[in-house]
C-alpha cells in the first residue's frame, strides 16, 4: 500500500509530495518513478504498486507541486494543456533537484534506478546526465529527448517507444538516439502507441507493455538490482 511522504528539494528548499511503497518480498533496490504530464494519477499509482510487487522500493514525486500541489488531470486535451503549462513553468532545474532528493532518500539502502513515462521519459534522459547516485534508467516515450541528444549520459539507460505513437515518430527518434548514443538500446513496440504502459488504454498492446516491463527489470538486474 502506497503512502504519501514529503521530500525536500535542495535547489530551493521546497517540500513536495511523493508516493512511496516498500518493496514486497526480497528488496532488489530502489526506484524513482516519474509521472506523465497528468500528475500522480491512477496509472502512476498502479505503476508504483507494480514496481513494489517486483521487489523495488518505489518513490514517485509529484512533479508539479510548485505550480499546483496535488495536480492530477484526465488524459484529454484540457488535462494535457494544463500539464504542459506546469511543465514549462517548472523548467528543468527544479525536476532534476526533486529527482535528486528522491534518489538521496533511497541510496543508502542499495542501488537506485529510475523509470519514467512521456514527460517522465524525458526526465529519465535528463536525469541520466544530471542526477548523481543512479544505477540505470528506463525511459518510455520521452518527447523531449530529441532536443537533448547532445547531453552526455552518465548511467546506462534503455528507451522504449510505440510504433503507433502519433506524437513521436519511432524510427526517427531511434535513429537519432543511436547516432548520438550508439550504446543506448532503443526498443520499438509495433502494436502500441503513446502511453502504452498504462493498463487498459487504447494505445496499449498488453503484450508490448509486459515485454517492456520485463526488459526494464532485466536491465536493472544487469546493473545492480539483486
Amino acid at each position: 500500500m502506497a503512502e504519501t511522504i514529503k521530500l525536500t528539494s535542495k535547489i530551493d528548499g521546497f517540500a513536495f509530495d511523493a508516493l512511496h511503497a516498500d518493496a514486497e518480498g526480497h528488496r532488489k533496490g530502489g526506484i524513482v518513478i516519474i509521472q506523465e504530464i497528468f500528475g500522480l494519477d491512477k496509472y502512476v499509482q498502479e505503476d508504483v504498486a507494480r514496481w513494489a510487487a517486483k521487489g523495488f522500493e518505489a518513490v514517485a514525486p509529484s512533479m508539479f507541486d510548485r505550480q499546483k500541489p496535488g495536480f492530477t488531470a484526465e488524459h484529454g486535451p484540457e488535462g494535457l494543456q494544463e500539464g504542459v503549462k506546469y511543465a514549462m513553468a517548472n523548467g528543468f532545474d527544479n525536476p532534476m533537484s526533486d529527482i535528486q532528493a528522491c534518489v538521496d532518500s533511497l541510496k543508502d539502502k542499495g542501488p537506485v534506478f529510475i523509470v519514467g513515462y512521456c514527460y517522465g521519459g524525458s526526465m529519465v534522459w535528463m536525469a541520466s546526465g544530471k542526477v548523481s547516485g543512479l544505477a540505470a534508467g528506463s525511459s518510455y516515450y520521452g518527447g523531449f529527448i530529441k532536443d537533448h541528444l547532445d547531453q552526455p549520459l552518465n548511467v546506462p539507460i534503455i528507451c522504449n517507444f510505440g510504433r503507433k505513437d502519433a506524437h513521436i515518430p519511432a524510427d526517427d527518434i531511434k535513429a537519432a538516439i543511436e547516432k548520438s548514443h550508439p550504446d543506448v538500446p532503443v526498443y520499438i513496440y509495433d502494436g502500441s502507441g503513446h502511453g502504452f504502459n498504462n493498463d487498459g488504454v487504447e494505445a496499449q498492446d498488453p503484450a508490448d507493455a509486459e515485454v517492456a516491463r520485463e526488459r526494464s527489470v532485466a536491465f536493472f538486474e544487469a546493473h545492480g538490482a539483486t
